[in-house]
């Protein structure tokens, strides 16, 4: 149901066509929000687990009654990210939460197989999108004067190594400390510094793993909980960490993993 956590404030969400920017930004609009939609495209990507894949986000939020609207943005790009800021300001007057959700994954082959555009593909979104959209959520914040919240979306993957995917782990270390960097700087202007830290949970990105029984039984063993995260579970978590509910948890990665990062063992 619809509440009112985030009534009258203004969030912009990257990535949010697909997946977990798509639910976060649902999320944050059904919470009161109103939501700048962003990707470097307007429709969900195919293979996805979305309800209503047919329709954008912003025509799902407006279809809930809330108010949205979309800029493309390619978050590798510090002009557009900029843009995206400046219009979202232009179009509904302020900026409260900025989501850098936006990313992408690299994996299944051993450090010396991967190329140098595998390692640059998971830095320039995963680090430099992250980078761009903090830079500019902090400048229109400090110009508002009465602070804001930057949520991350990170990984367990910036909480700990994995095997076979060491460029995607990296980048995923790096947004991580670059989190702590944020909180630590920006904390006495009344910015809110967070990161979501999920371990795999079912998007367009993870369909082949999803799919592959073998991996899938492989995954369910080894979480406590034993099941795959949902785009809710981390939905759910944003509008918490948005919300004045969080307001003293500031530089924290929240682990999202079902138990993950507390083993990688199997108990029958």
């Amino acid at each position: 149901m619809p509440s009112d956590r985030l009534e009258g404030r203004v969030a912009v969400v990257t990535g949010a066509a697909s997946g977990f920017g798509r639910e976060i930004a649902v999320a944050f609009a059904d919470a009161g929000a109103t939501v700048m939609v962003s990707d470097i495209r307007e429709t969900p990507n195919e293979g996805g687990f979305e309800d209503a894949p047919g329709m954008t986000t912003v025509d799902l939020i407006r279809e809930h009654g809330g108010t949205a609207d979309f800029v493309e943005c390619d978050v590798t790009d510090a002009a557009q990210v900029k843009n995206l800021i400046d219009e979202t300001v232009r179009r509904f007057g302020r900026l409260d939460v900025m989501m850098n959700n936006a990313g992408i994954y690299r994996g299944g082959k051993l450090t010396h197989e991967f190329t140098e555009d595998d390692l640059m593909a998971c830095f320039d979104v995963n680090v430099k999108g992250t980078f761009f959209g903090a830079q500019e959520a902090v400048k229109q914040f400090l110009a508002q004067g009465d602070g804001g919240v930057i949520i991350n979306l990170v990984s367990t993957a910036g909480l700990q190594g994995h095997p076979n995917q060491s460029v995607y782990n990296v980048s995923k270390g790096a947004q991580a400390n670059l989190t702590r960097c944020l909180a630590i700087e920006y904390g006495r202007d009344g910015i809110r510094v967070n990161g979501i830290c999920p371990t795999y949970a079912k998007t367009s990105l993870t369909r082949a793993f999803y799919d592959d029984k073998d991996f899938d039984t492989m995954f369910v063993d080894s979480i406590p909980l034993k099941r795959w995260g949902e785009s809710k579970d981390v939905a759910d978590l944003a509008v918490f960490l948005a919300s004045d509910e969080s307001s003293y948890i500031h530089g924290a990665l929240v682990p999202l993993d079902g138990g993950e990062t507390l083993c990688r063992y199997s108990v029958t």
